[in-house]
C-alpha cells in the first residue's frame, strides 16, 4: 500500500533552532514512504551553509528528486521538492499568482510529477500557499484552473498536498475540497489530524486532497520527540490505494 508523507521542513531548523538536515532525513526515513512532498528547502543559502538541502535528503532517503524554487536570489533558492524511489518524470513546476503590488509577500509556487506506482501513473501535485487570505484564494483557483488539476494531462489518479496555510472553514480550501476530496474527511476523522504546531499540534494547515480513483486507508501526524523538535511542523503521513474507476 502507498504512503505519501508531507512535510513543511522549516529549512530543517528545528525548534531547538538547530539546523539539522540529517534529523530532518531521519523523520522522514522512519516512516518508509513512498512519496515525499517537502516545503521550505533551502538550497545553496548562506544562512543554512549553503547546503543543497533538497539533495542532501534525497540521498540519504536514496531517491530521486525535483525541486522548484519559488524565490531565488542570485544563486541562493528556497522553495519546495517531490522526492520518490519510484519511477517518475516532472510535469511542471512554477510559480504561483501573488497580490501585485502588495509589498513584502514570499513567492510561491507549485511542482508536478507523474510517478509510477504498481503499473499506475499517479499525479502528485506539491505546493506551499502565501499568508495573506486575497493571495491564498488567487492561489487556490490557479491549482484547481487549466495550469494544475485543469490540465488536459491532469487525469486519473491526483493528489494535491502541501502546507496551504489555511484551515477547514477558509475559502481557499473550500474552493480546492470542491475540486478534490480532503483526505481527512474521506475518513471522517473526529477529532481531525493538525500538524501545527509541532510542539502542540492545534491547527490544520497541511493538507492532502486526492482524486476519485484514490482510496485513502490511513491519515495520521507522529508525534514522537524527534518528529516534534526537527520542524516547526508535523509531517503529515496518507496511506492509500490506488483503483480504476
Amino acid at each position: 500500500m502507498p504512503r505519501l508523507l508531507t512535510y513543511n521542513v522549516h529549512r530543517c531548523v528545528g525548534v531547538d533552532r538547530r539546523l539539522d538536515v540529517a534529523r530532518v532525513a531521519a523523520v522522514i526515513a522512519e516512516h518508509a514512504p513512498d512519496i515525499v512532498c517537502l516545503q521550505e528547502l533551502d538550497v545553496g543559502r548562506a544562512r543554512t551553509g549553503f547546503v543543497d538541502q533538497a539533495q542532501a535528503i534525497a540521498d540519504q532517503l536514496a531517491m530521486t528528486f525535483h525541486f522548484h524554487a519559488a524565490m531565488r536570489v542570485e544563486a541562493e533558492q528556497y522553495g519546495d521538492a517531490i522526492l520518490t524511489a519510484h519511477p517518475e518524470r516532472l510535469i511542471k513546476s512554477g510559480p504561483l499568482p501573488t497580490i501585485p503590488g502588495f509589498r513584502g509577500l514570499e513567492p510561491r509556487g507549485a511542482l508536478w510529477s507523474a510517478i509510477e506506482i504498481d503499473g499506475v501513473t499517479l499525479n502528485v501535485i506539491n505546493t506551499h500557499l502565501g499568508l495573506v487570505p486575497r493571495e491564498q484564494r488567487m492561489q487556490a483557483a490557479a491549482l484547481v484552473g487549466p495550469g494544475w488539476l485543469g490540465h488536459a494531462d491532469c487525469v486519473g489518479p491526483t493528489i494535491l498536498t502541501g502546507d496551504f496555510n489555511a484551515t477547514s472553514v477558509t475559502r481557499p480550501y473550500q474552493t480546492l475540497a470542491a475540486r478534490l476530496a480532503d483526505c481527512q474527511r474521506s475518513l471522517g476523522l473526529r477529532p481531525s489530524v493538525k500538524t501545527f504546531p509541532s510542539s502542540f499540534p492545534a491547527i490544520r494547515i497541511d493538507h492532502c486532497f486526492t482524486s476519485p480513483e484514490i482510496t485513502v486507508t490511513a491519515v495520521k501526524a507522529p508525534f514522537s520527540p524527534l518528529d516534534r523538535m526537527a520542524s516547526d511542523h508535523l509531517p503529515l503521513i496518507v496511506d492509500f490505494e490506488i483503483s480504476s474507476i
